[in-house]
């Protein structure tokens, strides 16, 4: 049985308390919301906190702000459950990119446990990795553990652990901001932003910051969608995840497009090309199948998640196809239900 490493915890009431209490205990203290992906983690030792500090209890994170200034920018607090974020009507109707991406992430009952918060912070994954400590200790560890080599990449000096978020692909696309806070202050970033390309140091955001909210921009005009690759259909890590917005003139024209990868690397990306290929274009299936043979190109799987890596590059322009027909109004429930229920 794996248990948890001894730690302290605190239940702060408010964001100044715990971003306070944060400061106070250190870099070796983890924030925790759902905890879905870090007692996990903690009980296989990938990562042993001095002190939790929960945010369960602290006001104002549960909190969905629609249209708030009428400028149509909709706010959602970081401590909402997926599950929240799924049943949330305006969320659906405005942003299915981002309720379809939540949708898909693990099962109901982890969704219900889940934030939104947590799922974007979520630690990269690799084979060797994740692992219990005895296995890894077995191959002397690995870079992002305990060792100093990087088993995918023997030669990489930086560790290619992938980034297995659903639910940043699609809020990059969107266009989405995030807040963080901290006892020094608050700042804004965009959710694009937030990650860096290492399977270590994987987002910008500080030890000490706590991110509060995700801030979607006006919804008017756009359309979204999200398609995600993995394993088991029904309960399943991506290794491939796609998101695509696209904004429309009256004529069915393009006049602005994004196109998000997860992943296929250690963070999700945005492949600006693509979005901008579209643009002055109707949704023709040749314009789709250019967008999608331009992504795909972008696209570097690593062999550190399941599947064949050369087959997860293969289908990556067949997934943006799907996305973008999506979005042009193509009825895709029945490709839907033949991925979500085939065994890969």
């Amino acid at each position: 049985m794996m248990r948890l490493p001894w730690f302290r915890h605190h239940a702060p009431d408010t964001l100044a308390e715990a971003a306070r209490i944060l400061a106070g205990e250190g870099p070796n203290a983890m924030l925790i919301a759902g905890g879905t992906d870090l007692l996990p983690n903690m009980k296989r030792r990938h990562q042993s906190p001095s002190a939790l500090i929960s945010l369960a209890r602290v006001e104002g994170l549960k909190n969905i702000s629609n249209g708030s200034g009428g400028n149509g920018e909709m706010r959602l607090g970081a401590g909402l459950t997926l599950s929240d974020v799924v049943h949330c009507a305006a969320v659906r109707e405005k942003y299915a990119g981002l309720y379809q991406a939540a949708a898909q992430v693990a099962t109901t009952h982890l969704r219900n446990m889940g934030t939104l918060g947590g799922n974007l912070c979520l630690d990269t994954r690799c084979n060797y990795y994740n692992q219990n400590y005895e296995w890894r200790k077995a191959i002397d560890f690995c870079m992002k553990k305990d060792g100093d080599i990087c088993w995918v990449a023997t030669a990489s000096k930086r560790c290619v652990a992938v980034s297995s978020t659903d639910t940043a692909p699609a809020l990059i696309a969107l266009g989405a901001k995030v807040r963080l806070f901290s006892a020094t202050g608050e700042r804004e970033v965009t959710v694009a932003d937030l990650y860096n390309n290492d399977g270590m140091d994987y987002l910008t955001r500080r030890p000490d910051e706590i991110l509060t909210s995700v801030l979607l921009p006006a919804a008017s005009g756009w359309n979204s969608s999200y398609w995600k690759l993995r394993r088991r259909g029904a309960f399943d890590f991506p290794v491939l995840g796609v998101a695509a917005a696209v904004k429309t003139a009256s004529d069915g024209t393009v006049e602005e497009a994004r196109i998000a990868l997860g992943a296929v690397a250690s963070r999700p990306f945005l492949v600006e090309k693509a979005g901008g290929l579209l643009v002055g274009k109707a949704l023709t299936d040749d314009a789709i199948a250019e967008a999608g043979a331009l992504v795909a190109s972008r696209a570097k799987p690593m062999d550190n998640a399941d599947l064949d890596i050369y087959w997860r590059k293969g289908v990556v322009s067949s997934f943006v196809g799907y996305a973008l027909r999506e979005i042009r109004g193509d009825d895709m429930r029945v490709t839907r239900l033949r991925i979500a229920r085939h065994a890969l």
